[in-house]
């Protein structure tokens, strides 16, 4: 399998997910099920199958964050030379020509990608036309409203 860019944070966020997964989840579930089995007919039992649903959920979370991190390409930007070109994992603060407005986003693998915090995913439209890119360059990203021109005013290795 490829390798899988990720953060420093969105690792550690990753492997505290894990943790509580295997050490409050897991325990917490399994004695559900222990409990629901002392109410007696499993077939009718919905405290039993609704334990046993989240057991699998709970199972596939954790086959899924084991298998992420163990293909985990960890990026710290802080401890790579500062080119100014945009990588993944700095922050970039871009100028939108059409509204007059900065933004401000740090470049993340999938995972971790959050709009609503400013983390954009490596893959997305925007960062694909970033990267590259460093202060005073602009770059064209097709959105489904049209063409939309940024102008990269800083990239921070933060």
């Amino acid at each position: 399998m490829n390798q899988i860019p990720m953060t420093v944070d969105g690792a550690e966020a990753l492997r505290t997910e894990l943790r509580r997964l295997k050490h409050e989840d897991r325990p917490r579930i399994i004695q559900a099920i222990a409990d629901a089995r002392e109410h007696g007919d499993l077939k009718e039992n919905a405290e039993y199958h609704a334990a046993r649903e989240q057991q699998g959920f709970c199972e596939g979370r954790i086959q899924e964050i084991e298998a992420k991190l163990s293909n985990a390409q960890i990026i710290d930007v802080k401890k790579m030379p500062n080119t100014g070109k945009i990588v993944f994992g700095v922050t970039v603060t871009l100028y939108n020509t059409s509204t007059d407005k900065e933004v401000r986003y740090k470049i993340v693998g999938d995972d971790e990608a959050d709009i609503k915090n400013n983390l954009i995913s490596v893959n997305s439209p925007l960062a694909r036309a970033m990267i590259g890119k460093q202060a005073d360059d602009t770059a064209v990203v097709t959105t489904p409203s049209g063409e939309v021109e940024y102008e990269v005013v800083a990239v921070e290795y933060l």
